[in-house]
This record gives C-alpha cells, structure tokens and sequence, in this order.
C-alpha cells in the first residue's frame, strides 16, 4: 500500500485495518482498487465529500473505500499526504494552537505515542486513540478523552464529534493554562487505558 493510500501516523492496529480494507477491495466489490481507481477518475465531481458521496449513490462503494480510491486516483488532493499543510491549515489561530502545543506537551513523554493530524482535528494514540483536540472559534479548542464524563465535574458527553468513538468524554480548553495538572491526570488516565 503506498503512502496516499493511508493516512499519515497510523498505529500498527490502525495500519493493518486499513491494509485489511485494500485486500479485501476486489472480494467483497467484485472490482480490483485498479478498476476503482479508473472509475474514480471518470467521476464527474472535484471535491472529495462529493466523489466520496458520488460513489456511494452511484456504485454502493462506502466511505473508507471510496476515501482509499480517490486519494489513490488524485493523490495532490490526499489531504493525509500532506499532515503538516492540514495541520497549518486547522491550527492557523494562536490561541488554538498553544492549547494544542500544551497537550501535545502534556503527553510527550507517552510510551507508544503516535500523533495523527485529521482534516478537523488532531489525535493522540498508543494502542488505541485516547485523545484528541479541535480547534474552536476564539482560540480555543475542545480536549475529546477516553475517559467516562463522571470523571471529573468539568467533562460533558461529546455530541456529533467526528473522532473516536472511544472518546467519551470532552472538555473545552479556553487557553494553555487549562492543561493544568487535572487535565494532565485525565489525558494520562485515558492513555493508560489505550
């Protein structure tokens, strides 16, 4: 599997999913990821949302699918190839990102720490992901954590996030200071369950 085929910073549990998902292409489609890749470049869409959308009404293929074959059809538009521009691009505001530099700060030390920039936010991983953080209007950001919301008064339950299911948890960040030593505790708490 080349690199577009894959988003960057992957742990070993995560790559062989997504190899699992290039192998099993042709069995469980009945076309090879090359076949695909000819019918994605016929695709009458620019955006990938709207080719990913365009294949799914247009040829059943699904989300994790569809993103594989159009990353690997029109590789400048990869946004995985190129995490250092998304990661610009989504942490441009300051004060976002100093709360994103305070965490990533915060769980330096992780054994087995893999840090993943996505297209909204950016996550933090060891086995599993236990932690990720979005940036908000006004230069705050979102802490998402692999903790249950009781586990500290400050926590509320996540609502339409688009990160792990496994984060059950968040809490809002208004600045670096928040990532005091409860917020250090939490992260290390749910890191330790990964």
């Amino acid at each position: 599997m080349s690199q577009a085929d894959k988003p960057a910073n992957m742990t070993e549990r995560q790559e062989k999913w997504f190899a699992s998902i290039v192998e099993s292409m042709e069995r469980e489609t009945g076309k090879t990821l090359e076949e695909w890749v000819a019918i994605a470049r016929t695709c009458p869409e620019t955006k990938p949302m709207a080719r990913k959308t365009w294949f799914k009404e247009h040829h059943g293929l699904g989300t994790n699918r569809a993103s594989i074959v159009i990353s690997r059809a029109f590789p400048e538009g990869a946004m995985w190839a190129k995490p250092d521009d998304l990661r610009g691009t989504l942490w441009a505001e300051a004060g976002s990102r100093a709360i994103l530099e305070a965490v990533e700060a915060a769980v330096a030390g992780y054994p087995g720490l893999v840090v993943a920039q996505r297209k909204s936010f950016t996550a933090f991983s060891r086995a599993f992901q236990f932690a990720s953080v979005k940036p908000l209007k006004g230069g705050k950001a979102v802490l998402g954590l692999a903790v249950e919301p009781g586990a500290d008064p400050r926590l509320e339950p996540p609502k339409n996030e688009s990160w792990s299911e496994r984060l059950k948890a968040k809490l809002t960040l208004d600045g670096p200071a928040d990532v005091d030593a409860s917020v250090k505790a939490l992260l290390k708490r749910a890191s330790e369950r990964s």
